[in-house]
């Protein structure tokens, strides 16, 4: 969907073939050294009542799980998983259905209505009034009835994606949805700048081959380190499945890549391919050892006709200039990710993050035993359609073994000028990144929360953020066991009241963030704010020309809001961009010359 932002005087201040590159252990991260008194290490345990760490960031709200999708924490059957979000709408999957909450006051969500439908994963993803959800394991049926579908075959059970109608969000109505071999853990939503009739799905199942008694078909396959040329093996490809909107309970599987395969000898299994991997660097197995069968998420640029494919050995680059046929690019592979699990563009496409998931998300990952390009993200740019590595990325405060930690999901924040990013680590909690320079990621906001112990239960208990996405204008989370989270950034240092404000000028009717969509800054005095606080902290506006310039612009700015003559606010403008001293072609000199162009 495409983004929009609000007027300036609304401010409110306050191509097939792949090589694979090996990234060599040795490579240095450029995670940041963690001081001495970082308020996250050893705290305090408990459950809604853990104690909470934050830095430039506050925990709007905290709204627990209430029945029918509340458990005790490490029920596998309840767990909350990933986000989406239309209008004033956060949808949150869980392995039991979906919940819808309203978060028109950002502060106070509400829960407004959940939808009953067993089968994990229950990752959700929306496009105008449909809902899509993967459903994976086998109790999952056809009826979102909770009595399971027991047997090795069952004309009931349903794995795959569910369509759902959600014109009335609050009462959806399931349409038929598509069957696939392996259910679905994750899908990805792929729209066609050239297609307004259609959308598809990337879908991705990680689970065992359905019996083709249960499902014609499916045909299962071993693992293999020799090549794997014939039949057609369920494995080693993606299911690409075409919805037309007039008709979404026609959608239908339309293509099934093999984006894994040997482009010279044809081997459906051309990049990793299992039991000759070598133990994961910390002397423990791979989860699971790296065998390149299918993707885990893949992110859609459509935009850019490029997709990121996070696909267990290996992270690929996908050609998707045509949605129903991706084609492979480029494929890495490093020996200290364990488990390729998700990825994120910048908002320019031309950099990439992928995070590694080791352990599987249930395991204690960031010990202060445990390397940082362990568990971590690594971070490339895109150079001439390849993956250039340039470093990894990694929580930069240990873990107790009491919390599972490692690599997760998250999104963009768009902050002008720079590449900035939040991200959940489960009981790790969240970390805002900034990685305008790939090289060197730095950490510039964080919240996190002690470990969940309750009354009942001790150890490592499963929780932590799943999820957490940036949506017009706040961070919101899915806590694993505790609930759902809404939260505000807060000005530092390291990120202006201007840029957090430009940032929540750009407006989403929906997202999703497999499916990427360009954030686009209209010409605001927040924009423009955000550049000057940008060149302040890079050194190239100081002194007397940085004074001058921020006088002219809040001049212009007050003038803006008393509804004073145009040619007034265009005077301060452009002695504001006179003032600085900087080339035409700066930022600064843009942006105020841009929305200098909204007052003529």
């Amino acid at each position: 969907m495409r983004s929009e932002q609000r007027p300036p005087n609304a401010r409110r201040r306050a191509l097939a073939a792949a090589g694979a590159l090996l990234l060599g252990a040795s490579l240095m991260t450029a995670t940041a050294a963690v001081a001495e008194d970082d308020p996250r290490v050893d705290l305090p345990a408990g459950y809604l009542d853990a104690e909470v760490a934050t830095s430039n960031i506050d925990l709007l709200s905290s709204t627990p799980r209430v029945d029918p999708f509340n458990a005790p924490p490490g029920d596998f059957g309840f767990v909350n998983s990933d986000l989406a979000f239309s209008g004033d709408n956060a949808i949150v999957g869980n392995f039991n259905g979906f919940q819808v909450y309203d978060v028109s006051d950002p502060a106070e969500p509400t829960l407004r209505s959940s939808f009953v439908c067993p089968g994990g994963q229950g990752d959700v993803s929306v496009y105008g009034d449909l809902l899509f959800m993967s459903v994976e394991e086998t109790r999952g049926r056809i009826d979102c009835g909770t009595q399971g579908a027991p047997g090795s075959v069952n004309p009931e059970r349903f794995r795959g994606v569910r369509i759902f109608d959600i014109s009335d969000i609050d009462n959806p109505v399931q349409l038929p949805g598509v069957q696939t071999c392996r259910g679905s853990h994750t899908h990805t939503l792929v729209s066609d700048p050239n297609d307004a009739e259609n959308v598809y799905i990337y879908n991705s199942g990680t689970s065992g081959v359905r019996s083709p008694l249960e499902l014609a078909g499916c045909e299962n396959a071993p693992a293999s380190t020799e090549p794997v040329t014939t039949g057609n093996p369920t494995q080693w490809r993606i299911d690409v499945i075409k919805v037309p909107l007039a008709a979404p309970e026609t959608a239908a599987i339309v293509n099934q890549p093999r984006i894994f395969a040997d482009p010279e000898t044809g081997a459906f299994n051309g990049l990793q391919n299992g039991p000759t991997q070598p133990l994961h660097p910390s002397g423990t197995r791979y989860s699971p050892n790296p065998n390149t069968n299918t993707c885990h998420d893949i992110t859609a640029y459509p935009e850019i006709g490029l997709a990121a494919g996070a696909c267990q050995g290996n992270g690929i680059l996908l050609d998707i200039s045509d949605p129903a046929d991706p084609v492979r690019i480029d494929a890495v592979a490093d020996p200290n990710f364990s488990y390729w699990h998700s990825a994120t563009f910048n908002n320019d496409g031309t950099k990439v993050i992928f995070t590694d998931e080791w352990g599987g998300g249930t395991a204690a990952r960031c010990r202060s035993t445990d390397q940082p390009e362990w568990g971590a993200d690594a971070l490339f740019d895109i150079v001439d359609g390849k993956l250039q590595f340039a470093s990894y990325y990694k929580l930069p405060v240990p873990q107790t073994t009491q919390e599972n930690c490692v690599a997760h999901n998250g999104s963009l924040i768009p902050v002008p000028g720079r590449d900035i990013m939040v991200q959940a680590w489960y009981q790790g909690g969240l970390s805002v990144i900034d990685f305008t320079d790939t090289a060197n990621p730095k950490e510039i906001a964080f919240l996190d929360r002690g470990p969940i112990n309750t009354p009942s239960t001790t150890g490592l208990n499963l929780g932590g953020y799943w999820s957490t996405y940036w949506y017009n204008g706040n961070v919101l989370g899915s806590e694993i066991a505790r609930g759902f989270d809404t939260m505000a950034l807060t000005a530092s240092d390291d990120l202006s009241a201007n840029e957090i404000e430009a940032a929540g000028e750009v407006r989403f009717d929906e997202f999703n963030a497999q499916l990427q969509t360009g954030a686009v800054h209209a010409p605001s005095f927040a924009v423009a704010g955000a550049y000057v606080d940008q060149a302040e902290r890079d050194g190239s506006l100081s002194g007397e020309a940085l004074a001058e310039v921020r006088e002219h612009l809040a001049e212009a700015e007050q003038l803006a809001d008393g509804s004073a003559a145009d040619r007034a606010v265009v005077a301060q403008l452009v002695n504001a961009a006179r003032k600085s001293g900087l080339a035409a072609d700066s930022d600064v000199v843009q942006a105020l010359t841009a929305l200098t162009a909204t007052f003529r």
